[in-house]
């Protein structure tokens, strides 16, 4: 079974230029020896000589000599034999074995190109020694030296080059891996920034617009009769615009919600009642204990709560009265909101699709984005008391909710 020779890089085709031209001087010094030197068989050898750079120089042109190493064998071969007659026409030819080595390590495997090496030293030595008559230690240190050298210079390039490899790879799998670290960072910032103008948007502009629609239709059953109660609905839901669309330019500008400018918590809460009171058939009070100490992030998560609890019992409960209550209880702060409505059932709460369910859903989120808890208690006929809890000190590892 065939297998592909190493891919060529600038590296490896610069040092195959250097080897071409080695080759060539080498073949170029045997020839002109040769003739200079009125050796026997001067033609043979200036023959042999140019029947090696012809073979030689046949494999560079064929493509399949670099993508089949069987390929590459067979040409290594036919190289072979023929400086295999060049060396037993002319010593010099022993020179020749020096670049024959690095060809036959590149082109074949780890062991093939080894016992080729070996071989070609081995004829080295014998070749010359037949030429010359004569056999000493020096004649065979020069070839053995050179095999080694050969060896050892293209073992270690080939190690460098595996690790440069693996360097490379791991390279393109960490920049691949930050690559998909970012992109997951920048969707879940989407979606956590989806959710929170989901939130923003539900305890905000929908809450106003249901309460418009409620004091328009409360305006509605008054008219024809009783112009000034509907007059006093028709006021309360253009005060409701107006709460609305100072709601909306701040949420766009993310800034603090206009109920909480140059106020606290307590004072928000109380003007909240208030105004539900004025603006609903719903008797709502407020109730303070003690007077804790919160972050901006923590104030508007309160404070949505209790717009969007008052909301839902407005739309959804058919109250007469609800009592608010914030509270320092040790190291947390309570918010409770009770009413005295009919009720629904918490195991049954609906889809997050639906106006009362979202609510319960995202009061929970603000909750758990700080740290904190809500809970809520409530069954069919008995009203529902909502309870948010948070802590007075803010976990390390719990990043706060941001200004809306």
């Amino acid at each position: 079974m065939s297998t592909a020779a190493p891919a060529l890089t600038p590296t490896i085709r610069a040092l195959a230029w250097c080897l071409h031209l080695l080759i060539a001087g080498l073949l170029v010094l045997t020839a002109v020896r040769a003739v200079t030197g009125d050796r026997p068989h001067a033609g043979l050898i200036v023959a042999a000589a140019a029947a090696f750079g012809l073979t030689y120089a046949a494999g560079p042109f064929l493509p399949r000599i670099r993508r089949s190493r069987r390929a590459a064998a067979w040409w290594l071969a036919a190289v072979g034999a023929v400086w295999l007659v060049l060396l037993g026409l002319s010593p010099d030819a022993i020179w020749v074995a020096f670049p024959l080595y690095f060809l036959q390590l590149h082109l074949l495997p780890r062991r093939a190109g080894l016992a080729a090496v070996i071989a070609t030293a081995v004829a080295a030595v014998a070749g010359f020694a037949a030429d010359t008559g004569s056999f000493t230690p020096a004649v065979a240190i020069g070839p053995a030296l050179g095999a080694a050298v050969a060896v050892g210079v293209v073992w270690g390039y080939q190690a460098l080059y595996r690790e440069s490899e693996q360097r490379r790879q791991l390279i393109e799998e960490l920049t691949a891996t930050r690559a998909d670290l970012a992109r997951a960072q920048h969707t879940a910032g989407v979606l956590a920034e989806r959710e929170r103008l989901a939130r923003e948007i539900h305890d905000t502009l929908a809450q106003g617009l249901s309460s418009i629609q409620l004091l328009l239709r409360a305006a509605e059953r008054a008219l024809p009769g009783r112009t000034d109660a509907a007059a006093g609905h028709v006021d309360a839901a253009r005060q409701v615009a107006v709460d609305n669309l100072a709601e909306a330019r701040r949420f766009v500008a993310a800034l603090t919600p206009p109920a909480l400018e140059g106020t606290t918590l307590a004072g928000a809460l109380e003007r909240l009642c208030t105004t539900t009171s004025a603006r609903h058939r719903l008797t709502v009070r407020f109730h303070l204990v003690g007077e804790p100490s919160l972050s901006t992030a923590q104030e508007v998560a309160l404070l949505r709560v209790a717009q969007s609890a008052l909301a839902n019992t407005v739309r959804h409960a058919e109250a007469t009265t609800a009592e608010v209550t914030l509270s320092r209880l040790g190291d947390h702060v309570a918010l409770h909101v009770v009413d005295d409505g009919h009720g629904f059932d918490p195991g049954r709460t609906p889809a997050p699709d639906a106006d009362s369910g979202f609510g319960l859903a995202s009061m929970r989120a603000r909750m758990d984005a700080l740290g904190g808890t809500l809970a809520v208690e409530s069954a069919p006929g008995h009203g529902t008391a909502l309870t948010a809890r948070l802590p007075l000190t803010q976990p390390t590892d719990t990043e706060p909710e941001g200004r809306p």
